[in-house]
């Protein structure tokens, strides 16, 4: 079975790399082997390569519980802050409209 490539934008492949080079740096500052993290996040040493070198196809939840895992702050500085974090996002998203319409092809004749 042949794979699909996918393009992705440049920041999107930025993003990748420096959140996978900051939990490689991680790695290293608390001296755990690429089978030591492999193994404490339940994936293959092949996957954490992929991750530590930005690689996008590697899974979100994969890449963040990696982070986590070495103390790679995401989102906010203290971990603990992250439920509020949550909650801020939630109410942000109700004020917006629960579904976006498309309206580009309808055109109002009515005068």
């Amino acid at each position: 079975m042949m794979r699909r490539t996918r393009a992705y934008l440049p920041q999107t492949l930025d993003a990748a790399k420096v959140l996978g080079l900051q939990v490689a740096a991680g790695r290293r500052r608390r001296r755990m082997t690429i089978r030591e993290l492999a193994e404490r996040a339940g994936i293959d040493e092949k996957t954490l390569r992929k991750a530590e070198r930005g690689d996008p196809t590697v899974a979100v939840g994969t890449v963040f519980e990696l982070a986590s895992l070495v103390g790679v702050s995401l989102f906010a500085p203290d971990p603990a802050e992250l439920p509020a974090v949550v909650r801020r996002q939630e109410d942000r998203l109700a004020l917006l409209p629960r579904r976006v319409v498309d309206v580009r092809g309808q055109v109002d004749n009515d005068f």
